[in-house]
């Protein structure tokens, strides 16, 4: 059995939560008078929890099986999410938010590990897997938005129903997995050391990508002017990701995977930069590059890091795939205050920084068992 639409399918499930509270930010701002300070405080509930416990995970589904976590960490997502709208404190509004990011940790290692098994090496497999979680992303503006748009924040329940869908979807190739015998042991090979100064380097490229990339999904909105032209930036952003990610494969197998990474992140930088100086509808334009340049490696992470580490691939997938990748959030509430005291404009403009900080530190990096060769760019 192709487990991997499945595994997609539920990774689009889990994703859309963290696509969703961008997307709640300019109804918090329009609803309950939030300045940029307190949604950025928001989007850090999302990831700041994750960012802690995720390693935690990484190592649990390394020394155990853990397949029905899968499901399980979908419904939690879900309903944080779900609560976050209703709760009637700020306070409240965070803790909720911060119990669909302990979800979303739980639910990345494991997923994996999984398909690091189903795609039996396949970067084009493998970015489908990613796919998955970007179409997430990427749906999320397009279900949150019209919603909250008609019933006001009040109607936040309702976004449980794609994480129950997502966790029953998902329930074949869980089982199947539980009843294959095929621990996480037999998934990382016997054989081979743990490169951890590429693997940290590798963590540090993703950490600076996040930083972009969660930036851009917490403000951009706001930035177009909210509404429906918001609604419109945050679909572009994310479902640029979604052709970025499939791109990104693609590329691999003809140019290698960090060649394909270098290129990526060297886009990224007039890309971004683009974002902060066209005017009026062109940045939609540049919006879209931004995404799939950010986007084009995010597979290719994945499998980077458990190569890196073959003998801890749960720890591999949990940093690569949630950790390095939720922990940009960390570094909101510095833009929001950035905006504040000076500007959004300002704001967005620090975010190209970043994207120089990743191409340059990319070139650092070596595929797996070539080391000393060049990969170009």
């Amino acid at each position: 059995m192709n487990r991997i639409p499945m595994l997609a399918a539920g990774h689009a499930a889990v994703d859309l939560y963290q696509g969703a509270v961008p997307a709640l930010v300019p109804f918090l701002v329009a609803e309950r008078g939030y300045g940029y300070v307190a949604v950025s405080g928001v989007v850090l509930a999302a990831t700041l929890l994750s960012s802690i416990v995720q390693p935690v995970f990484g190592m649990l589904t390394d020394r155990w099986r853990m397949p029905w976590l899968i499901p399980v960490s979908m419904v939690v997502a879900g309903a944080g999410v779900a609560a976050g709208g209703v709760t009637d404190s700020y306070v409240l509004t965070w803790l909720a938010v911060a119990l669909s990011g302990l979800g979303v940790a739980a639910y990345h290692p494991e997923s994996a590990r999984l398909a690091r098994i189903a795609s039996e090496g396949s970067h084009v497999r493998m970015s489908w897997f990613s796919l998955g979680g970007t179409l997430g992303f990427a749906s999320a503006p397009v279900l949150v938005t019209p919603l909250l748009a008609v019933w006001g924040l009040g109607a936040s329940p309702l976004l449980v129903v794609p994480a129950v869908l997502g966790a029953l979807v998902t329930l074949p190739a869980v089982r199947a997995a539980a009843g294959s015998g095929q621990g996480v042991r037999a998934a990382a090979p016997v054989t081979g050391r743990d490169d951890w100064p590429s693997f940290t380097r590798l963590t540090l490229v993703i950490v600076f990508r996040s930083v972009v990339y969660v930036g851009l999904s917490a403000f951009v909105a706001l930035y177009m002017g909210g509404g429906a032209a918001g609604a419109v930036a945050l679909f572009v952003l994310f479902a640029g990701g979604a052709a970025g990610t499939v791109l990104g494969g693609r590329l691999a197998v003809r140019w290698g995977r960090v060649r394909t990474m270098r290129l990526a992140y060297a886009a990224a930088i007039p890309a971004v930069a683009g974002v902060v100086l066209a005017p009026g509808s062109f940045a939609y334009v540049f919006i879209a590059a931004s995404s799939i340049a950010l986007y084009a490696p995010f597979s290719l992470h994945v499998t980077l890091g458990q190569d890196f580490l073959p003998r801890r691939v749960g720890t591999a997938g949990g940093v690569t795939l949630g950790l390095a990748v939720s922990v940009g959030g960390l570094a909101s509430p510095v833009v929001g205050a950035i905006a504040e005291a000076a500007t959004l404009r300002t704001a967005l403009a620090c975010l190209i920084v970043f994207a120089v900080l990743a191409w340059l530190l990319s070139r650092t990096i070596e595929e797996p068992g070539r080391e000393g060769t060049s990969a170009g760019w």
